[in-house]
């Protein structure tokens, strides 16, 4: 499936009260993730193996892979990422593939707790050995249009999310910085 969206990463804020806010916004709480992102070294954008658990409200649990292929600027605030997301059957064969074609960057454990509203993705993250995010991800239908930026913009204030604080680039740049 490919897609693009708007999206930003914002450092060091209160969780539990970002979800307070999202439910008096209307947002619809979707469940609990827990993920691990293997990225590989590629050439162009990155390419990450995720790894996935997701604890539904109901209780029900679903465990499920992805291949991530998604090119993004490295630059604070929001920004526009393309991606490319495949559905993985067997985790171990593909891993071991990827490994013999790219070498491994690094891993990205994180506990997310999900959250939509309207076209908007709010991804409140803990983020091992890095601490807590607050991830906004609006989904475009086509382009990463300004309705998309309007979008993601007003969702980010409605949330009291400070632009400044804001990650350039991906969890792993920040676990393990680019040599």
């Amino acid at each position: 499936m490919h897609g693009v969206n708007v999206e930003s990463k914002t450092q060091g804020v209160d969780l539990e009260g970002v979800a307070r806010l999202a439910a008096a916004l209307g947002a619809r709480f979707e469940g609990e993730l827990d993920q691990v992102d293997t990225y590989f070294r590629v050439r162009h954008g990155r390419l990450k193996l995720r790894e996935i658990s997701h604890r539904n409200p109901d209780g029900h649990v679903l465990v499920s892979a992805e291949l991530i292929r998604y090119e993004r600027p490295d630059q604070s605030g929001a920004r526009v990422s393309r991606y490319e997301r495949t559905e993985i059957g067997d985790v171990e064969r593909c891993r071991a593939q990827l490994e013999s074609e790219h070498d491994v960057r690094g891993c990205v454990r994180k506990r997310r707790e999900l959250w939509t509203l309207d076209s908007t993705r709010i991804h409140l993250d803990r983020v091992e050995s890095l601490g807590d995010f607050v991830e906004l991800e609006t989904v475009s239908a086509g382009a990463a249009g300004p309705d998309g930026r309007r979008e993601h913009d007003r969702i980010a204030s409605a949330l009291g999310l400070d632009p400044t604080a804001t990650v350039r680039g991906s969890y792993i740049d920040v676990l393990e910085p680019v040599e």
